[in-house]
């Protein structure tokens, strides 16, 4: 079991604590809010669990089926959470609905909020450190959780201070009101999850500053080549991979060029985590006037 893995598995662990302090303080309150909050948590415990399961097959080696990889199999985890979200959305919707026309007080409030806050800190703590692994290790899987993570965590603080002011003021029809702006702002989490996984699916290309980078490394490590063109990159979970035609002079011999590619694909592999290099050898008088000279 690799680093993603096993952050997978204490995401869905930290998700049932949390989830179940929620649900504690919905249980002391009769709040729908703090009900749609809990909604939410039990949706991150799934994610997580689908998170794992993607990377356990994402980790798996190229096979004769899929000489790429598994790659991909993490936006599918990305996909199916925010589907779940979606879902959770809509269930919240329907209560927050009847909530507003049959508005209740509610019961021990200020404990029921001490409760909750308690499950925001730590859902804070944790959203916190799986976005910073996540990014660190170029995982789609573990980027999505935490950002499903963060949204509860931005939630929970809104239900919070919603719920102190149906506290302080007595206005109960605060409450559904708030689980409706709630499920609101879950659609819109679960579209973006699902917006950025289909952009993995669909091979989008690698940001600019990977690209400018990648030109930095070819014209420091390409010496002895004529220029660089027809480059293209795209993202595969942990993967990215980069393909482009080098142009060497027409007289070098096989094993010169083959020395040159040798050392761009070192130099590139080393410095961006992940990445499979193909490289297209071309002689001189392929030169492109769109293609990137080596200095």
């Amino acid at each position: 079991m690799d680093r993603t893995q096993k952050a997978a598995l204490a995401s869905a662990g930290i998700g049932l604590l949390v989830t179940g302090l929620k649900f504690v303080a919905y249980w002391l309150t009769g709040s729908l809010a703090l009900y749609s909050d809990a909604l939410e948590s039990i949706i991150n415990v799934a994610a997580a669990v689908f998170a794992f399961v993607a990377l356990r097959v994402a980790a798996r080696p190229a096979d004769a089926d899929h000489p790429y990889g598994h790659h991909k199999a993490e936006y599918f985890s990305a996909v199916i959470e925010g589907a779940l979200i979606i879902v959770a959305a809509i269930l919240i919707l329907r209560e927050a609905f009847y909530g507003i026309l049959a508005p209740k007080a509610l019961d021990a409030p200020a404990l029921g909020l001490a409760v909750n806050a308690l499950a925001t800190a730590i859902n804070a703590a944790w959203a916190w450190a799986l976005m910073q692994r996540g990014r660190l290790w170029r995982s789609p899987a573990l980027v999505a959780d935490a950002s499903h993570v963060m949204a509860d965590v931005f939630t929970s603080g809104g239900v919070l201070i919603g719920l102190g002011l149906v506290a302080v003021t007595g206005i109960v029809i605060l409450d559904p009101l708030i689980a409706g702006l709630v499920a609101l702002n879950i659609l819109w989490s679960g579209w973006g999850m699902v917006r950025d996984s289909v952009s993995g699916l669909m091979d989008k290309a690698a940001p600019p500053e990977l690209v400018g980078q990648l030109r930095e490394i070819i014209s420091v490590h390409g010496e002895g080549a004529l220029e660089v063109h027809d480059m293209r990159t795209r993202h595969a979970g942990q993967a990215t991979f980069i393909d482009f035609h080098l142009v060497v002079p027409g007289e070098m011999s096989v094993a010169d060029s083959h020395a040159i590619c040798d050392r761009l694909e070192t130099a590139i592999e080393g410095a961006i985590e992940g990445a499979v290099v193909v490289i297209h050898v071309e002689p001189g008088d392929h030169a492109k006037a769109r293609g990137v000279p080596i200095v």
